[in-house]
């Protein structure tokens, strides 16, 4: 009786093992993104990303309505890379929240947006990302974004 008792502890500290493994792979491929983004090196971001990733955010138009927009990823990396040196940025990660089943995760990251060491805004990315066999990639990223209730 003690025997299965230890075998089922052990599978269970296996497996517990296994996911907390696989959450830190997620946030290392996540926190490699933003190593590209804050270095504005387009290499280091592309080398997360899947093959055609999609880019969304959410957020208010000028007139008050909530909008989705759709932001091509070519387009971002192209506007982060050419910030000019003169301009400082840092998007600050303050939490992860990682969900995985099999090859398919989901990481829920608040953060804020500093500029030229002045608060610009915060919010929320939601990273979709799969597993390819080797590493995981990022899929699907979506943000929103605001300037107040931040915590």
């Amino acid at each position: 009786m003690n025997k299965i008792i230890v075998l089922i502890f052990l599978i269970g500290t296996l497996t517990t093992y296994s996911q907390q493994e696989a959450e830190m792979e997620v946030r290392k491929t996540i926190e490699r993104f933003f190593e590209g983004f804050h270095n504005q090196d387009s290499t280091v971001m592309r080398s997360v990303l899947a093959a055609n990733p999609i880019l969304q955010t959410i957020g208010e138009n000028p007139e008050g309505e909530v909008r989705v927009r759709h932001v091509p990823f070519d387009a971002l990396i192209k506007a982060i890379v050419s910030i000019p040196d003169s301009v400082a940025f840092e998007e600050r990660i303050k939490s992860y929240k990682i969900r995985i089943d099999g090859p398919m995760a989901n990481a829920w990251t608040a953060y804020e947006f500093w500029r030229n060491n002045a608060f610009s805004h915060c919010g929320v990315n939601s990273f979709q990302l799969y597993h390819d066999g080797s590493s995981w990639k990022i899929l699907y990223l979506i943000d929103t974004r605001r300037k107040e209730d931040c915590p």
